[in-house]
């Protein structure tokens, strides 16, 4: 079935102007384009883009500057690419040549199925080294993968205030630190030598 040309077009912010992606839609053929104004690709409830997908039909094509202009993760993209090939529309992107195909044929399907490896993959690296990036900064003594304000010659002045009974708050303040800041130092310092009473952490 042969099908009309619909743009969709978004910018992020009312101040922009989205003339130049209206411009190279309607010059890709497109007969009405859709414009957001100020909203994000990562809310799918957007106005201009629910009008364009109650609009579209079966054989017409959806165009786009690009897939951000319409998905803000690759999980929303792929999802919306087998979800416009279920009803019959295609999706061409003007700057990324590999998404003008028919997700209803074998190979649409399995450009698709590689675009979501990808993105598996992807959220497992970024995963992966998070984790190896929190594990280096717990090895050198920071919580949260930030530098830790608590150094050594601070710890132990914490610690000898502390023994001489003198409040968190108060430790706080002279070290110019947060009160959690001091009362995490000196449980990790009561649990690796045993330096300080179990009651640490309360006034």
């Amino acid at each position: 079935m042969v099908g009309g040309v619909v743009g969709y077009a978004r910018v992020s912010t009312r101040e922009q102007n989205p003339e130049a992606q209206e411009a190279e839609l309607r010059a890709a053929g497109a007969v009405r384009v859709f414009v957001d104004h100020g909203e994000s690709s990562r809310i799918a409830d957007r106005a201009q883009w629910r009008a364009c997908l109650d609009y579209v039909r079966e054989g017409d094509t959806l165009v786009v500057r690009a897939l951000d202009r319409i998905a803000g993760t690759e999980q929303m993209a792929i999802e919306l690419i087998r979800d416009l090939g279920r009803r019959g529309v295609r999706l061409r992107s003007l700057t990324e040549p590999f998404l003008d195909v028919d997700t209803s044929t074998p190979m649409g399907e399995a450009i698709v199925g590689i675009m979501a490896v990808l993105a598996q993959l992807r959220v497992a690296t970024i995963r992966e080294n998070t984790m190896r990036g929190l594990a280096h900064a717990r090895a050198q003594g920071r919580v949260g993968g930030r530098p830790t304000v608590m150094t050594p010659e601070k710890v132990a002045q914490a610690r000898a205030m502390r023994e001489a009974g003198a409040s968190l708050a108060s430790i706080a303040r002279v070290l110019s630190v947060g009160r959690s800041s001091v009362t995490r130092a000196l449980e990790r310092a009561a649990s690796t030598d045993g330096g300080l009473a179990a009651g640490a952490a309360t006034e």
